[in-house]
């Protein structure tokens, strides 16, 4: 009579761990300690337990194919790296894991931009989902996707969806104070701040972290100017000569994103005026242009690629469990500042 093939449950209970925890060991996840890691390799090796993966998703129906979601509404100017680091990421990841990826873009003020999302839930045209803002703090949306039994990874999500699902990104508000702290730490104490689309939570947080240093640091509110950008290069040019011509001018611009510091620099060079002596310019995420422009820029090293692969391995790691949902609650990825040669003293203060 044949026996019975063993399942991933009975390697779990041979092993003494969870289901989870088990998939996360064959699928060379992180996070398991060597020790768990070697029981359970040796329950795989006692039941002679083997991952049949064709038929696993051939049964349930799923493609392998996990779907990462941008928003753009395709006549605006395109985010430099941004979105195409996460992609970098999610695709390593795709790749390690036997998936596909494939990206969709949709205007985040389209009436049917639920709908559009939902559409490839409902189709079955995916396996998983990864949200990027805004649509990452879009706790509707998300409601609506967990509703469907179908896993969903947020980027960056603020605090309302990390009760819904999981959600991968760095602390944007230490991040924002952190970057307060290196500002202030040169002596600056009156700044312009050009920030990110209104609603985007994770633009808000940074600009929340600068205030709190700045009230710690015993410093007005009337010491911090902030304008309203959009993440692009020409909005940091706008923004920038806004703010450089009040009638007390910042000597430290802060930008929510590298590009918008690269419009605020470009600016600064053409009023004449000298970086870091009498103009500090910093940004947020470390692209690849925070170190070709003039002069480098000092920035926030945010890891968009490993947050993208981090992401993609949620959602497997939650696929191949079994799990229709992912684990709400947030994973932070570190940052740090990356201190350049666009910050500096500000002769400016030093004479006020």
């Amino acid at each position: 009579m044949p026996t019975k093939k063993p399942t991933i449950d009975d390697v779990a209970a041979l092993s003494g761990v969870g289901r989870t925890t088990v998939s996360r060991v064959l699928n060379g996840g992180p996070n398991v300690r060597a020790e768990v890691r070697e029981r359970v390799q040796r329950a795989v090796t006692m039941l002679d337990y083997k991952v049949n993966v064709q038929a696993r998703f051939l049964a349930g129906g799923a493609s392998r194919q996990l779907t990462m979601v941008f928003a753009s509404d395709l006549s605006s100017e395109p985010n430099s790296y941004y979105h195409s680091g996460l992609e970098i990421g999610a695709l390593r990841a795709c790749s390690e894991h036997g998936f596909t990826l494939s990206t969709v873009t949709v205007d985040p003020d389209a009436a049917d931009r639920h709908q559009r999302i939902l559409q490839l839930v409902t189709d079955r045209h995916s396996d998983g989902i990864v949200l990027t803002p805004p649509f990452s703090d879009d706790e509707a949306l998300v409601r609506a996707i967990v509703a469907q039994h179908c896993p969903v990874v947020c980027v960056s999500g603020g605090p309302g969806v990390r009760s819904l699902a999981a959600t991968v990104g760095i602390d944007d508000e230490a991040a924002g104070y952190a970057m307060a702290r290196h500002q202030l730490s040169l002596g600056h104490r009156l700044f312009g701040y050009i920030d990110g689309l209104e609603g985007h939570l994770s633009a808000s947080q940074r600009l929340d972290g600068f205030r709190r240093a700045l009230r710690e640091a015993g410093l007005a509110e009337s010491t911090l100017i902030v304008a309203r950008g959009n993440f692009t290069f020409r909005s940091g040019i706008e923004q920038a000569t806004t703010l450089l011509s009040q009638a007390q001018r910042p000597t430290a611009l802060v930008c929510a994103n590298d590009d918008m510091a690269a419009g605020a620099l470009l600016t600064v060079h053409r009023l004449g005026l000298a970086i870091p002596q009498d103009v500090s310019v910093s940004g947020f995420d470390d692209t690849p242009v925070s170190e070709i422009i003039w002069p480098p820029l000092t920035t926030i090293h945010q890891p968009i690629r490993r947050i993208g692969q981090r992401a993609i391995g949620v959602l497997v790691e939650t696929i191949n469990a079994g799990q229709q949902t992912t684990q709400a609650g947030f994973l932070a990825i570190p940052f740090h500042v990356v201190e350049r040669s666009s910050t500096g003293r500000s002769a400016l203060e030093a004479v006020r």
